[in-house]
């Protein structure tokens, strides 16, 4: 790892910046003694940067169990809605629960 003085640090900035790319880190060292580590920022993966999972199955099967899955959930909430508004009309407090997952 190179070391500069801050006075060749601050004239040669964009070369030590190259350099810190390159090598992984330079050192600044001040007149007081004091020094100063400069390395390249790591950069951040998007949590949506995931492998690919291959699960054998084509697009239109793919697109097929999803729409299943929609209707089910729609299906559930249906009958659910449908019993509160039965009890409601026995004049009972519909017990909740939350949906399941």
């Amino acid at each position: 790892m190179r070391i500069y003085t801050f006075s060749q640090a601050r004239q040669q900035l964009a070369t030590l910046l190259d350099e810190a790319s390159r090598e992984g880190k330079v050192q600044i060292r001040r007149r007081d003694g004091r020094s100063f580590v400069i390395q390249p920022a790591v950069e951040g993966r998007s949590p949506l940067d995931v492998p690919a999972v291959s699960t054998g199955l084509t697009t239109m099967e793919i697109v097929a169990l999803v729409r299943e899955g929609r209707h089910s959930r729609r299906l559930a909430q249906a009958a659910l809605m449908a019993r509160k508004s039965a009890a409601t009309r026995r004049g009972k407090t519909p017990r909740t629960r939350s949906p399941s997952r």
